[in-house]
């Protein structure tokens, strides 16, 4: 199903956050940057009903439930009302997953999934400070409290606040493409893609100062890709001891350099898959692979798709 209509369900009271990161992914139009247009839809139970929110706003949504029956997104932000949802609302979620779109949840929004039934049995997350909450109302679902999104089969369940940006990013990029989801991302000013499976709580998610990040070593990498890199060289670069580079690297990215070496350059083979007609052989060795076997192994794991399986489905049109 291409995504093309999104559906956000809005609950009393709304987070504006977390709806915020869903009008800004799915509701602002960017076709004159190459993005396709979304056809945006803000519903809730009764739109003569108004909202509240944070900080005193009230708001209202436009649209009632029955304008997601055909959305091929419908995604649920977080409210303090998500965990104990209408029955209407968890209808809507159980329809949509049922017809085979996809359902996307916020923060606390799962809570909501949970309650509609459509978590158990799948991979899923919250926010870090409610994932206890979450598997303890609902046994069945396999909570991953670490993670930034989870992606199960039309699911998609996010952690608190910006990794509702990561998850809306992977939906986009593997709906559409990596070069569209990095023109969103890049108005947004947000990295394009951090890995669902990279931690939820990192020790020093800022760098203090630019002196003390490793900032500067990551953008130098993504520049060198093609390279090789050791743990020893890039602390070098750095003017830090190997064991104070890796734990300062993971401190500050949640994970390890060679799993975040290993994730770019995946992303980079599948910049060059979806934009250019290179064989697998060139880009493997355009991104630091060395090798097309090398890149088919990883790729295979980081996608679940081969290189040329990929290029087949993703290829941009000339």
């Amino acid at each position: 199903m291409a995504l093309r209509s999104v559906a956000v369900v809005l609950q009393d009271p709304v987070a504006l956050f977390e709806f915020g990161v869903l009008s800004e992914v799915f509701g602002i139009d960017r076709t004159d940057d190459g993005v396709p247009a979304f056809d945006f839809r803000v519903c809730t139970e009764d739109p003569a009903e108004p909202l509240r929110a944070d900080g005193g706003v009230v708001l209202s949504a436009p649209l009632g439930l029955e304008a997601t029956t055909d959305a091929d997104l419908v995604a649920i932000p977080a409210s303090n009302a998500a965990y104990a949802p209408s029955e209407a609302v968890k209808q809507v979620v159980r329809d949509a997953v049922e017809r085979g779109a996809h359902v996307l949840s916020v923060c606390s929004g799962a809570f909501t999934l949970g309650a509609a039934g459509v978590l158990d049995g799948r991979e899923c997350t919250t926010h870090w400070r409610y994932s206890d909450d979450l598997a303890a109302a609902y046994p069945l679902a396999h909570v991953n409290p670490d993670v930034l999104y989870a992606h199960d089969g039309n699911v998609i369940t996010s952690a608190g606040t910006a990794a509702g940006v990561d998850a809306c990013l992977h939906l986009v990029r593997s709906e559409h493409g990596a070069a569209v989801a990095n023109r969103i991302a890049r108005r947004m000013v947000v990295s394009p893609h951090r890995d669902g499976g990279q931690r939820q709580f990192i020790d020093h998610p800022v760098p203090m100062t630019e002196c003390e990040s490793i900032g500067p070593v990551l953008q130098w990498l993504l520049e060198h890709l093609e390279e090789p890199h050791t743990v020893g060289d890039l602390a070098r670069r750095a003017a830090m001891s190997s064991r104070t580079f890796a734990r300062r690297f993971v401190s500050e990215t949640g994970t390890t350099p060679h799993q975040w070496l290993t994730d770019q350059r995946v992303l980079r083979a599948r910049e060059l898959l979806e934009e250019t007609d290179l064989s697998i052989e060139q880009i493997a060795g355009d991104v630091g692979f060395g090798s097309a076997a090398l890149l088919r192994h990883h790729f295979a794991q980081g996608t679940g798709l081969t290189p040329t399986v990929f290029r087949t489905r993703h290829r941009t049109p000339a």
